[in-house]
């Protein structure tokens, strides 16, 4: 083992399609291998020799995720991170080139400073839960476009080639929802948090499916916590005397979105979200104001129930008082 070995070293991997770049920090060696399992196992063998502290992954619509889950279970510390946190790491050091060798480093070297928490390694069933979600979203994505497709369509074979596509599409949803559910009862505490979830007006199969696979940390997390991971926590700002507008930014979208479509019905059906959103309207506030703040109690409800292991239920002190009116 050589002398710069022996140092604590943090990997950066820039992960495209075809091609994982590395960079170990701070003995600026850089690597490169095939995105492929052969290519993953090379990478792991390569990186044994080092002390590494930390291997830090740039989140790229799932192309880093075999990769991810090798050097875990190889025994690494791995954190993948929101390509957001890298990039302005690097405009605020004054690093503004961009190139995936630069990005490797620009990993690394965040990781070496910053320090983010390292990724908890998902169970098998998460990982195909997760892909079954996303799998259920791309078919309900691709049955709107098909279903405004087919209002538009004159001629009569093309009208009757996107009844069989929808047909098709429907059958898939609909087994890609079956495998999710039987998923879901295997298991003995995905299956009591599907059924708190659900017990809550407005969150129905999807949005507890989605929420089970792609927020594993509800209920184990504080308000502000789980709120900030979503990305449903206003941000300040404030600048001297200026008091600026409060927004949202950032956490995952994914569930963001599912969060979203269930407050548009509790707001009819939930008794407090409907409460809130009443009071927040009759006093002025936008409706993209209003929804954030649903959005927000409806996840810290949420959160709540998971954490006592309490179902819904609308003669709960906790539900009825002035407190659960106001946006957490």
């Amino acid at each position: 083992m050589t002398g710069s070995d022996s140092l604590t070293v943090t990997v950066g991997i820039d992960v495209a399609k075809d091609q994982l770049d590395v960079h170990l920090w701070p003995v600026r060696v850089e690597l490169k291998f095939e995105n492929s399992p052969e290519g993953i196992n090379a990478l792991v063998a390569r990186l044994q020799p080092y002390d590494v502290g930390l291997v830090v992954i740039e989140a790229t619509g799932r192309y880093e995720r075999r990769a991810a889950m090798a050097l875990m279970e190889a025994g690494f510390e791995v954190a993948v991170v929101n390509p957001r946190q890298p990039r302005d790491f690097a405009k605020s050091t004054g690093q503004l080139a961009k190139t995936d060798t630069i990005d490797a480093r620009i990993l690394a070297q965040f990781g070496a400073v910053i320090g983010p928490r390292a990724t908890e390694k998902p169970a098998e069933n998460q990982l195909i839960l997760d892909e079954l979600v996303a799998r259920r979203r791309q078919l309900v994505a691709m049955l709107t476009m098909e279903r405004n497709r087919i209002e538009q369509a004159i001629y009569r074979p093309l009208w009757r080639q996107l009844k069989y596509s929808i047909a098709a599409l429907e059958k898939q949803q609909a087994r890609i929802e079956q495998q999710m559910l039987e998923l879901i009862e295997r298991d003995d505490d995905w299956r009591t948090r599907y059924r708190l979830l659900t017990s809550v007006p407005g969150v129905g199969q999807a949005t507890a499916t989605a929420l089970i696979a792609e927020l594993p940390e509800l209920g184990k997390l504080n308000r502000q916590c789980i709120a900030k991971l979503v990305g449903v926590a206003p941000l300040a700002d404030d600048s001297g005397k200026r008091r600026g507008h409060r927004y949202i930014r950032g956490g995952r979208q994914s569930v963001r979105n599912a969060l979203y479509m269930a407050t548009l019905t509790a707001r009819t059906h939930n008794p407090i979200i409907r409460a809130l959103a009443q009071r927040l309207s009759a006093a002025g506030k936008p409706f993209k104001v209003v929804m954030a703040a649903c959005m927000r109690k409806l996840l810290v409800i949420l959160n709540t129930m998971l954490k006592n292991n309490q179902p819904w239920r609308t003669s709960c002190p906790e539900n009825n008082s002035p407190a659960a009116l106001q946006p957490s």
